[in-house]
């Protein structure tokens, strides 16, 4: 391999492609790395991180009104969008870098600017050619924009973290995780919000229950929620705002309108397709079990993929393409059970098989499921529910899905997930005891199954 520049290129520094890069390094081999914009990628600068923060602000407007009851006097309280967003853009900064040092750390080299792939051993940067034994492409997704009159008025999620001013009123065009973790920051930072999706329930691929669950609930945040709704276009309403005509006939102005409505890998301009590299209908690349794309030397991981857009699979992607290539320890990413976590409000927090699918897969399925108020608002007279359920396989008692929607739901499933993991069931949930007093004990609690077979004639 000496007689390339590197033994491995790798294009985009985002979580997967820094992992990939820096324990290439450490193995041994002479790797490079192009950024075109910002080292960590999606989720450091434009996505979870920033993304995050922002839920912890929105939290403080409940936060305040719940200490009264608590017996709290708390006085006049203003926010600030403008503060928000410099503090954001700080912490934002620090860990780029912290990414800088990791690669430098490392002895990677890196090259700012966009790189594009010309053949499957060599890429251009700045119209210099680079050689590489082996190319990882790891350039993330993009926000997709439905294609309808006026689309290039609306904003999407790269947008709001650089905002000057933060919309009085917005509208939120959308039913994926993206488009509810939206609502409710807005809506808790004191917008007016308005969120349509176009089919009758959002959030599809999630458990039935934890669907309908976060309908009920979104609304009681003062989120307009609307179903089976869609836009026709989009114009400058005369006064500064955008105007959205609604399919039905409806028009309404708002100050923004915020498109999340899904994303597409990141692969426009790249070269792959001239390299020979095979991509799916969705514009994906295609890769085997190791992450090798159709041409040998060229590898392919994380959101470009198109297989589950989570960061640390992206990480546990690129640590697997590093011990491939460069441990002599061939390394494949198990995809089952995999924890994840919806910071929508209250946050939902799953893992496993939804009822649906383990209905499908499995001749008979046990269903536990509680509802409560959580401790704190016993207190507050807020009326926010918890919903906790698990999914259980008759036969063997193996538990397959945990799924909440309710406060630290995220900080609880990820406990519940390393016991799924490891082929816990009900049995080992049951002889657990539960820490008192929480709402995750509730988890250990849960003694009797829904009446079988049909869940709702139970309700």
């Amino acid at each position: 391999m000496a007689s390339y520049d590197y033994d491995l290129f790798t294009i985009g520094a985002g979580s997967g492609g820094v992992r990939a890069s820096r324990f290439a390094a450490n193995y041994g081999a002479r790797v490079g790395v192009a950024e075109e914009r910002h080292l960590g990628g999606t989720c450091v600068n434009i996505g979870c991180v920033p993304k995050k923060l922002m839920v912890y602000a929105s939290h403080f407007s409940e936060d305040f009104e719940d200490a009264a009851g608590y017996g709290w006097q708390v006085g006049e309280r203003r926010f600030d969008w403008s503060k928000l967003i410099e503090n954001k853009n700080a912490e934002i900064n620090r860990l780029n870098g912290i990414y800088e040092n990791l690669l430098n750390g490392a002895g990677v080299t890196i090259h700012d600017g966009r790189a594009t792939v010309v053949d499957p051993h060599t890429v251009e940067l700045d119209g210099q050619k680079i050689t590489a034994a082996n190319i990882l492409v790891a350039t993330g997704g993009l926000p997709s924009r439905p294609d309808e009159p006026g689309k290039e008025l609306g904003i999407v999620s790269d947008d709001v973290f650089f905002l000057e001013k933060q919309p009085e009123t917005i509208l939120i065009v959308g039913g994926g995780y993206i488009a509810v973790e939206f609502a409710g920051i807005f809506a808790g930072l004191g917008s007016k919000v308005t969120q349509i999706y176009r089919g009758p329930l959002f959030l599809r691929g999630f458990d039935q229950d934890v669907r309908e669950t976060l309908a009920g609930e979104l609304p009681k945040k003062d989120i307009d929620l609307r179903f089976n709704t869609d836009i026709a276009k989009l114009e400058k309403d005369g006064k500064g705002g955008i105007a959205a005509t609604f399919k039905d006939g409806k028009t309404e102005s708002f100050d923004a309108v915020l498109y999340a409505t899904g994303r597409h890998p990141n692969i426009a301009g790249l070269g792959l397709e001239k390299a020979g590299v095979a991509l799916n209908q969705s514009g994906a690349v295609k890769v085997d079990e190791h992450f090798r794309s159709s041409v040998p030397s060229i590898f392919a991981i994380g959101d470009v993929t198109d297989r589950l857009q989570l960061t640390p699979v992206a990480l546990a992607e690129g640590m697997a393409v590093a011990k491939t290539l460069f441990n002599g320890e061939p390394t494949t990413v198990d995809y089952a059970d995999i924890p994840t976590a919806v910071f929508s409000q209250p946050p939902i927090g799953t893992v496993g098989l939804t009822e649906e699918e383990a209905r499908a897969k499995h001749d008979s399925v046990d269903i536990y499921r509680s509802t409560f108020t959580p401790m704190k608002h016993t207190m507050t007279g807020r009326s926010e529910k918890t919903m906790m359920k698990l999914v259980v396989e008759r036969a063997s008692q193996k538990v397959l899905g945990a799924h909440m929607v309710g406060i630290d739901a995220g900080e609880i499933l990820q406990g519940i997930g390393i016991a799924i993991k490891a082929g816990a069931t009900k049995r080992d949930f049951d002889a657990t005891i539960g820490i008192h007093p929480t709402a995750a004990e509730e988890f250990v609690t849960l003694r009797t199954p829904l009446p079988d077979p049909e869940r709702k004639a139970a309700e």
